[in-house]
């Protein structure tokens, strides 16, 4: 189905496809047995998927990335498709818009998109109210699934008061998610991934490290590195996971290269994080790198270049314990979700 409304969807700007899919996604799950037939066509169920890392179980080890429900829109549409995880955000303190449209390129030449987003979303507290209403639902009964929480600063924040948003958007999404994840490495808000330096960054981290221990209970944190960086700047980054004890690392977010692009020079030009096939080689080596590096000592989300089984296979097997998908879910469709636990299934 999806490969007949593929061609069509790609003629039109990304960014009003996606919302017109999510529309009409959500439209499909409200009508009566919509949501159970989303299931049955989509999702694969069986207890041999199930996946235990730091400390949260989840049913399959496929995951939807963040960016694609930045404000908690269609988190039960999405684990209708069988995703066994949706991190939702980036969410930043205060709504923004992000940065001018248009500001999302596929690059089908090369099974890639560029995006310059910026941030853009509704604000920490939709997001905290939209997720509480939905862990109410019904929905959320029949078919729970494992939430993270992507946070960030405002794009008008300065870099040396930035744990500030983050410790806010920390705070206000702690009772309603299940995880969370440091975004310092998307290259679409200036001066942000200045952040993944060693001492701002063991500063945020161990900031939050202190009021999740506060509490009762507390919530992973993960961090999410760009796939930009040198050998030295991932060692840093090892000693950083082992020294604030956050619970592990999500590799890779977009990448600013642009080497090796078969895609019109106009389109490969367009400023913003890369993401898609061409990443695919270089994210599935920092996860290797990583997991070597630190003899396994943490675990690892392994996301970019997803667009097979396959793809999935060779990070799980470089030393990811669960994988996202974004790019690889807009070109290939749901199918892709439920292909990669069928292979799990069959390894």
């Amino acid at each position: 189905m999806y490969s007949l409304l593929k061609p069509i969807l790609f003629q039109f700007d990304p960014e009003r496809v996606h919302y017109l899919v999510t529309r009409n996604l959500k439209r499909f799950n409200k009508f009566p047995g919509g949501s159970a037939l989303s299931r049955s066509v989509w999702a694969v169920n069986n207890n041999r998927l199930e996946r235990h890392v730091f400390g949260l179980t989840f049913k399959n080890p496929v995951g939807l990335a963040a960016g694609f429900d930045k404000n908690g829109d269609t988190i039960a549409e999405m684990a209708n498709l069988g995703f066994g995880f949706i991190e939702v955000g980036t969410v930043t303190p205060l709504p923004q818009p992000g940065n001018d449209k248009p500001r999302m390129f596929r690059l089908p030449a090369d099974g890639a998109i560029i995006n310059r987003m910026g941030f853009n979303n509704l604000g920490v507290d939709v997001l905290a109210e939209r997720i509480a209403a939905y862990r109410k639902t019904t929905e959320a009964v029949k078919n729970p699934v494992i939430i993270g929480g992507n946070i960030g600063k405002n794009k008008n924040t300065p870099n040396e008061d930035a744990v500030s948003d983050y410790v806010k958007c920390f705070d206000r999404l702690f009772d309603v998610v299940d995880y969370f994840v440091v975004n310092v490495s998307s290259p679409n808000t200036p001066g942000l991934r200045a952040l993944q330096e060693k001492e701002p960054l063991m500063h945020i981290l161990n900031t939050l490290q202190q009021r999740n221990r506060k509490n009762e209970i507390s919530r992973p944190i993960l961090l999410k590195i760009a796939p930009d960086l040198t050998e030295e700047q991932l060692n840093d980054i090892v000693e950083i996971v082992q020294q604030t004890g956050i619970a592990g690392v999500i590799a890779t977010n977009t990448t600013i290269s642009r080497e090796g692009l078969a895609s019109p020079q106009a389109a490969v030009n367009e400023m913003g994080g890369l993401s898609g096939k061409p990443l695919t080689r270089r994210s599935t080596e920092v996860i290797k790198y990583l997991s070597q590096k630190s003899n396994k000592s943490f675990p690892i989300i392994g996301v970019g270049g997803i667009h097979s089984a396959e793809d999935a296979q060779e990070k799980l097997q470089a030393g990811a314990s669960l994988v996202q998908l974004y790019t690889g879910f807009i070109y290939e469709g749901p199918g892709l979700i439920g292909r990669i636990n069928k292979k799990l299934l069959n390894v």
